[in-house]
This record gives C-alpha cells, structure tokens and sequence, in this order.
C-alpha cells in the first residue's frame, strides 16, 4: 500500500478509536455498541500497519489494490451494523406495541374500577328524601 494511504488510513483508524472512546466517556454511546466499534477499528488498525497482513488477506479475497480489502471489510462491518440494529428495532417495535396494548388494558380496568366506585358512593349517599 502507497505510504500516503496508509498514513492517512492509519489516522482514520485512531480518530475512529478515539472518537468512540470519547463518546463512551460523554455517555453518548452505550459500552455495548462501542465495543463492536472498537474491535473494528483496531482490525482496520492493525490490516493498515501489517502490510503483509493486509497483503495476504487481499490475495485471499481476490482484490487488486489493497485499499479495496480494507473497504471490503469497512463495508461488511457497516451491512453487519444494518443487520444488528434492523433486528434490536424489530424488537423494540414488538416491545412498544405490547406495552402500548398492555396501558390500554390498564386504563380501561381504571375507567370501569372508577364507575364502580362512583355507583357505590352514589348508592351510598341518601337520597333527599331521607335527610329530611
């Protein structure tokens, strides 16, 4: 790989890590999610300092430029996030809608628990007739 791209891959790669470290710190980003990205980023790390590596992962995967492997992988992590997060919304969606249907359950026990107590206060009060 050209010296140019791989100094500026490398730098990519440590703003990366330190970025996630930042927004770990800040509480912006859950310690669950940044490990993913930390592995990557040190993967992509270590495949922009290990010419060799990078190489031989490149003649495996049947790419020309090195540049491209690095890319690939970028890539497959970036459809492997998609996967990840499309599968916690469909959770999430289920878990809202039982949670929504679960509150209109309880607000329609409260509503009825509320008629009945207002038709045994009412029964309960005398009428006009008996308080004279």
């Amino acid at each position: 790989m050209p010296p140019r791209i791989q100094i500026i891959s490398i730098l990519i790669c440590i703003f990366l890590l330190a970025y996630v470290f930042e927004l770990v710190r800040r509480r912006y980003l859950n310690e669950e999610y940044s490990v993913t990205w930390l592995i990557t980023g040190l993967m992509m790390l270590v495949l922009s300092i290990w010419d060799e590596l990078l190489q031989g992962i490149s003649e495996l995967v049947g790419a020309t430029l090195y540049t491209s492997t690095l890319f690939f992988f970028g890539m497959l992590f970036l459809v492997v996030i998609c996967l990840h997060f499309s599968i916690r919304i469909s959770a999430l969606t289920n878990q809202v809608r039982t949670l929504t249907q679960d509150i209109g359950i309880l607000y329609k026990e409260r509503e009825t628990l509320q008629e009945r107590v207002s038709d045994v206060e009412k029964k309960s009060e005398p009428s006009p007739m008996e308080k004279l």
